[in-house]
């Protein structure tokens, strides 16, 4: 079933490919666009302080357009890591547009689970300088994947729908033959397939207002994990969450107000893992019920219509979001932080940002056993660009 859905998808691109040569341009255009930041992080916590200057984070992405139908997009990303230049691809995909309500990506590309890792994650569009809890390359969802997708939107009456199906190698659950305290997890960095099973995700976004000011979404995501010919081969997660957004100019207030949120859900179904590194031959296994929840709401202000121009260019910002894994396994958390901030932009893709967040965390596995909740404040003063 699933390959004649994929063959009839298939035949029906190609006929639209063969049918757009009539009308393609020989135009090309090729552009660079990114971005970067630099700043001061400060961290205090049970363990003391620390406090480091950071910089040389450069994002570019190169952008190529041939005709009017494909393009082919690209992102890097040079960070400084513990001393060492690190060197990641962060997407890098082909695109043929289709018609007007449908187009074709294939490749490496960010997944539109939800919208904060696809839309809001760059430092100059992200208004605080810290991501959520549970969201980015490290957490319970994916930020992006390898495989093939449609996407497209379409007016219905004075409301729009934009929605994607696509179809990825899926993450793998790591099953703590190298990582015994990980077991459980799944590693969405999986770009080479371990099994024969393709993932399959969607979102549906509604916008009810005509003037597209607020989106409701819904994702979901499926496949299975474990890798082919091992105990873990049937072993299957299902991914879904819901986002919502709203940016709107109220004259009231003199200004514009953005909220955004999202709420992410990962389940796995039941497996058994070794109780410890020198038990892996043995009969000693324990299973939990593998659930993890990420949450984030987020509200920020901007008088816009302030008659000062200091006072039109600050924003204030204010998040809380969470992290629960599950009960049970070694990496057992819960961890929830409230971050404010206050902005000022220098232009509209030039910020200034000075965020200071409070994280409340119980667990993880690399508390020790017993120990009970944990403090830590985080201060932030990062100057973004995008370009």
């Amino acid at each position: 079933m699933k390959k004649s859905f994929i063959l009839l998808i298939a035949l029906f691109i190609l006929g639209n490919i063969i049918h757009a040569q009539d009308s393609k341009s020989s135009r090309t255009q090729f552009m660079v666009r990114g971005y970067g930041h630099a700043g001061l992080d400060y961290f205090k916590t049970p363990d003391g302080t620390d406090a480091s200057y950071v910089g040389a984070a450069f994002a570019p992405i190169f952008l190529f357009k041939q005709g009017n139908r494909f393009m082919f997009e690209s992102e890097l990303e040079f960070v400084l890591e513990e001393n060492k230049l690190e060197i990641n691809l962060e997407y890098a995909n082909l695109m043929f547009v289709i018609n007007k309500y449908l187009m074709i990506r294939a490749g490496k590309f960010l997944l539109p689970f939800g919208t904060f890792m696809e839309r809001l994650h760059p430092a100059w569009i992200n208004r605080l300088s810290s991501k959520p809890l549970g969201f980015g390359h490290d957490g319970i969802a994916p930020a992006s994947g390898i495989g093939l997708e449609l996407r497209g939107s379409a007016p219905i009456g004075g409301s729009t729908i934009n929605y994607s199906i696509y179809s990825t190698n899926g993450p793998k659950l790591k099953d703590g033959s190298e990582e015994p305290e990980e077991a459980g997890m799944l590693n969405f960095e999986n770009y080479i397939d371990n099994n024969i099973n393709k993932f399959i995700g969607g979102r549906v976004g509604y916008l009810p207002l005509n003037n597209s000011s607020m989106e409701f979404g819904l994702s979901y995501f499926t496949g299975k994990v474990g890798d082919k010919g091992s105990i873990y081969e049937d072993v299957r997660a299902s991914l879904w969450a819901v986002d919502f957004s709203y940016v709107k100019q109220i004259s009231p207030i003199q200004g514009v107000i953005d909220i955004k949120a999202q709420y992410n859900q990962t389940g796995v179904s039941e497996a058994y893992y070794p109780e410890d590194e020198e038990h892996r031959d043995s009969t000693d296994f324990y299973t939990f019920n593998n659930l993890s929840r990420a949450y984030y709401a987020q509200l920020s202000y901007r008088p816009s219509m302030a008659g000062n121009m200091f006072l039109k260019n600050l924003e204030i910002v204010g998040r809380y979001s969470e992290l629960n894994t599950p009960e049970g396994s070694d990496w057992e958390s819960n961890i929830n932080e409230l971050s404010f901030g206050l902005n000022y932009w220098i232009t509209w893709r030039q910020v200034v940002k000075i965020n200071y967040g409070i994280v409340n965390s119980e667990g993880g596995h690399d508390a020790e056993e017993g120990a009970g909740k944990q403090k830590s404040n985080t201060l932030f003063v990062h100057w973004a660009i995008g370009f």
